[in-house]
């Protein structure tokens, strides 16, 4: 295990943290602003964001080495840095074409997908020209077991109809959202986890109805957003379904595993800001006549802070060299164990950042209310913790014993 960067990877982390320091921060205010006054509209300087971005060449930093024409072929090892510098400001993957949940739903075409369903969706995602959605989770059975999905995707002559409802579905209410991939069931008398498939549906297919924009903790997330969708009756060609019947948990297995070391590697982007946005404060801000930063509670809490973020990012860059050698299936153990992790130790240290911060931390004057959330909302997504646990549990005893 070395995990000295690559000359190539700390090539582009240097121009990311220039890029992020010249381009992104500056916007960082006028881009919440916006979002919230103008829903479900893209930010005006986004575009020009990208151009630049594309120029600089930080385009599609997350793609591996087998689609080098479209991005720098980097090895999950040599991007993990990069997503935790993305990480520092919410939003500004999208500048990159690096967010979710288009970079899992790239990872899928490009894996898994046809030349036709990649001609169709992925070229123009890796050129940033749309945007995706991705549609498995169902509000009225626990999707954490994802066998229980009851959306039908059923065969009728050419073509396959789609029943169900969707909710959490991620991206959906993008204004360039153009393409949905949906898991359901094709089979309900197969065995238990080749019942499932993933397809593809165009957003403007009839039958497809966005019931609603969902709130994470009173956040909506514009202009990607969250959102509940009906499907009803909804007619896509044979040809749209991705890899073959029965294949939606093979599927989803190749998309989770670098998506999580992403979704893991920017909380702790968030962490370490979070972090050194507290030290700033308590170094300026003095109570009962002394500054914070002499109070001993502070200083165990910054040093309980730094602690647990470099054994997250430990962990998170072993699972990352784990799939780089071995697959994801090699690694599933480390996948599970940051996956648990990491998003409670950001939840831990932004806490311990807005405490320190009083008021302010809990205001949109800081993007600490924002990182919790985040953090929190990732304790179920992708896998609930108790998943996690519950699996690299039974995992391990059957190892050791």
């Amino acid at each position: 295990m070395n995990f000295e960067y690559t000359e190539k990877s700390l090539v582009l982390q240097e121009k990311l943290r220039n890029f992020m320091d010249r381009e992104v921060l500056p916007e960082e205010k006028s881009y919440e602003e916006f979002t919230k006054e103008n829903l479900w509209q893209v930010y005006p300087k986004m575009e020009a964001l990208k151009e630049r971005a594309r120029a600089a060449g930080l385009w599609n930093l997350f793609l591996p080495k087998n689609y080098n024409e479209f991005s720098p072929g980097l090895t999950n090892l040599e991007y993990a840095p990069l997503a935790e510098i993305m990480g520092r400001v919410l939003w500004s993957s999208e500048i990159f074409n690096c967010s979710a949940p288009d970079t899992g739903n790239m990872e899928v075409l490009a894996k898994y997908g046809s030349s036709e369903q990649q001609a169709a969706y992925l070229h123009p995602l890796l050129k940033g020209e749309i945007r995706s959605a991705f549609l498995m989770t169902e509000p009225a059975v626990a999707s954490s077991d994802a066998t229980n999905v009851e959306t039908a995707i059923i065969p009728d002559g050419d073509h396959y109809v789609i029943n169900g409802r969707k909710w959490w579905s991620s991206g959906v209410m993008h204004p360039n959202c153009k393409v949905y991939i949906l898991m359901g069931k094709t089979d309900v008398n197969a065995a238990r986890h080749i019942q499932q498939s993933m397809i593809l549906i165009p957003a403007d297919t009839p039958g497809v109805k966005v019931l609603r924009p969902l709130e994470v903790y009173g956040m909506v997330d514009s202009p990607h957003g969250h959102a509940e969708v009906l499907l009803d009756n909804v007619r896509v060609p044979k040809e749209n379904l991705i890899l073959g019947p029965g294949r939606g948990f093979e599927i989803a297995q190749g998309r989770l595993g670098p998506g999580r070391i992403h979704h893991c590697m920017r909380l702790i982007g968030a962490a370490q800001r979070a972090l050194e946005l507290m030290c700033t404060r308590v170094a300026t801000r003095e109570a009962f006549g002394r500054p914070l930063k002499d109070f001993s509670s502070i200083r165990q809490d910054i040093a309980k802070s730094k602690c647990e973020i470099d054994q997250a990012r430990l962990l998170t860059l072993a699972a990352a060299d784990k799939i780089d050698r071995h697959g994801i299936k090699g690694a599933k153990e480390l996948i599970s164990m940051i996956k648990i992790v990491c998003p409670q130790m950001c939840c831990n240290v932004v806490d311990r950042a807005i405490q320190a911060h009083g008021g302010l931390g809990v205001s949109q004057d800081t993007p600490l209310a924002g990182f919790w959330v985040y953090g929190r909302t990732v304790r179920i997504a992708d896998g609930p913790d108790e998943v996690h646990m519950h699996q690299l549990g039974r995992n391990l005893v059957r190892k050791m014993v």
